[in-house]
């Protein structure tokens, strides 16, 4: 899931900008309006099992509106573009990251995130709804699913919590185009394999992903897009971070308790703040990992925005610009 990370104010960032924060791959589908190409048809009707049961489209979809975060992303890097979409970091415009831009003919409806008007939803006529990523309640599933076909998280997934590849499946799976999804993930996953390779001094590393709020330093735990991306790099989160998990992706670290963030590798940014705002606090700079130069501050938003997002054309995005960046601190 950056400085603009996730969304319209600091009670959002909790929910998702916390969840939060080259381009797509040149080989990723042309983008069709609306809906899907002919070719795609022959899917229908397709099943798609999700967290509330199985959902049957019968056909092949041509207003496809992306409610999840990703999900509008996810559909273009498969050739599909989303009448409506919500915009969950911010970007304005056609609500994607620099790294989808150029996949629409028409820029999409923008739906608010955390609160959708489900009277501007069904004004669009969807014929199916991409919800793969979000706060997952029965009631928003049971509203959507009145208005068209609804796929929601996968089965015991936590809110927040689909992976780039789960969501690929999913979305896949309901545009027919699960041939594709599985070629956009076997890149991404050569593209992990080939940094990985690349640099051995990685494995076993351990690392903290950080984020600073106008509330102070908290660290991100498994399940989170960011500490799935280090950890296929061959990082571990630290075990003192993963250790204080609970259902939330985010723990909070106190001030008397910022010793944390140490460790062969300190990843940070910041979230509605400027970065000078904890770069130059005396307890940031006495951590061992930033003053032996072992920490990356990732103040640019459109790169921390891209590590934050976990989804494929972000994540390849990301792996070509951070990579260099750990290597750099690791002394790589």
């Amino acid at each position: 899931m950056p400085a603009r990370i996730a969304v319209r104010g600091a009670a959002v960032l909790a929910a998702t900008a916390l969840l939060v924060s080259g381009c797509g791959s040149d080989d990723e589908p042309e983008s069709q309006g609306g809906g899907g190409s002919a070719s795609s048809s022959d899917a229908f009707p397709v099943t798609v099992s999700t967290q509330f049961g199985d959902v049957t489209i019968e056909e092949e979809p041509t207003r496809v509106v992306a409610l999840g975060w990703g999900d509008a992303e996810t559909a273009l890097a498969l050739g599909v573009q989303p009448v409506g979409a919500s915009d969950w970091l911010a970007f304005g415009g056609e609500g994607v990251g620099p790294w989808s831009e150029g996949r629409y003919d028409e820029a999409p409806e923008i739906i608010e995130t955390m609160e959708p008007s489900f009277e501007a939803i069904a004004a669009l006529e969807p014929d199916l709804i991409l919800d793969t990523k979000s706060d997952g309640t029965q009631e928003r599933y049971d509203l959507l699913s009145e208005i068209a076909p609804t796929v929601g998280m996968p089965e015991g997934v936590d809110p927040y919590q689909t992976t780039w590849d789960q969501q690929l499946e999913l979305v896949g799976q309901a545009l027919g185009r699960t041939d594709e999804a599985e070629d956009v993930a076997a890149d991404v996953q050569q593209a992990f394999e080939d940094a990985a390779a690349e640099h051995p001094e990685f494995a076993g590393k351990e690392v903290v992903v950080a984020a600073f709020t106008s509330d102070g330093f908290g660290a991100y735990v498994r399940g989170d897009a960011r500490v799935d991306f280090m950890e296929q790099l061959g990082f571990t989160n630290k075990p003192a971070i993963q250790d204080q998990a609970t259902e939330s992706f985010f723990v909070p670290i106190s001030q008397e308790n910022v010793n944390l963030l140490d460790a062969d590798l300190t990843v940070a940014f910041p979230i509605f703040v400027e970065a000078s705002e904890f770069t130059g606090n005396p307890l940031w700079q006495a951590l061992p990992s930033v003053a032996e130069g072992r920490a990356v501050v990732l103040e640019d938003t459109t790169l921390a925005n891209a590590f934050s997002i976990g989804t494929a054309p972000g994540i390849r995005y990301a792996l070509e610009n951070t990579v260099p960046l750990f290597a750099d601190a690791l002394g790589g």
